[in-house]
């Protein structure tokens, strides 16, 4: 990356703004970064003359952001706090590597954690941080070195590993179908709960029975497994979920499969990782781990 220096402004002065635009007086920003009041001016006025733009209004009681610079701290902030976490990580980094990886909180939660103590058994000197996303990101703009995704697997400048396959049941309350739907048609008589991560999820579904879906499907919108699967618990309409997740309700009969058999999905699990984090070691242990326990085949014959 070809880096002006015109555009990489004084740190102290990025510093200074950002507490100024956070704690709102020089005062504050001067206490907090140990500092003099004329410091922090000068480190400000300092930034201004090198971004060529007034930053700040000035009068004889206070400090005030201006409205671009508003926007502007905003913007830089991130890179400021992921500073911060980069520097702290380099510090306290352990022998055998650090991997940030991000989860989706589901299959994070039921597929990948429950495995994770053969990984620290195997690798107790590798540290794995975890944070929870609930869609696919760029790398480049989020702090981490990979992360669990669902999806078709075309994700650019990135490797992945398929992890497993998905298939997706229809299920609600026992007390919502008194009388079990005759064709995959009737379901339309019944509320339908959808999930933002899978927004075509109930119109593949209708499809893979050979049903013309309604456009739009009708229904109400959730944004996570974990709230859809309690609608479903408590009556609220018909939920399309993995059949891994339903499996304890249904066997404990507080949900029952309300149409067919399970549908494999149109996505997928996999790991992924930015192409640039491919050799990185602590990240080849981890992804050898988690070969062994793909399950790329246990779902459907392919």
């Amino acid at each position: 990356m070809d880096l002006n220096r015109r555009y990489l402004p004084p740190l102290p002065g990025l510093r200074a703004l950002e507490a100024l635009d956070r704690l709102g007086s020089a005062s504050a920003v001067a206490e907090e970064l140990a500092l003099t009041q004329s410091a922090v001016s000068r480190q400000i006025q300092s930034l201004e003359a090198q971004l060529g733009t007034e930053l700040v209004l000035r009068d004889r009681r206070r400090l005030t952001l201006t409205q671009s610079a508003q926007e502007y701290v905003a913007q830089v902030r991130p890179a400021l706090e992921q500073i911060v976490q980069a520097s702290m990580r380099l510090q306290v980094a352990p022998a055998g590597g650090t991997i940030n990886l991000a989860i989706l909180p589901t299959f994070g939660m039921r597929w990948l954690v429950p495995r994770l103590p053969e990984f620290t058994r195997a690798h107790p000197d590798l540290t794995l941080n975890m944070s929870t996303r609930f869609q696919p990101f760029p790398f480049g703009a989020e702090p981490f070195d990979a992360a669990l995704h669902y999806g078709t697997g075309d994700w650019s400048g990135t490797e992945k590993m398929l992890l497993r396959y998905e298939q997706v049941v229809p299920v609600c309350a026992p007390a919502l179908v008194q009388t079990r739907p005759a064709c995959a048609s009737d379901l339309l008589t019944l509320p339908l709960l959808h999930i933002q991560t899978r927004p075509t999820a109930w119109a593949d579904w209708f499809t893979a029975q050979g049903e013309t879906p309604p456009v739009p499907v009708p229904g109400t919108m959730y944004d996570q497994f974990a709230t859809i699967m309690q609608a479903a618990l408590h009556g609220l309409g018909v939920a399309l979920v993995p059949d891994y997740l339903a499996e304890p309700d249904l066997a404990a009969g507080r949900l029952v499969v309300t149409y067919g058999r399970p549908v494999e999905a149109n996505g997928a699990y996999y790991l992924v990782w930015p192409t640039s984090k491919a050799q990185d070691p602590a990240l080849q242990k981890f992804r050898d781990w988690l070969a062994t326990q793909a399950e790329p085949e246990d779902l459907l014959p392919r």
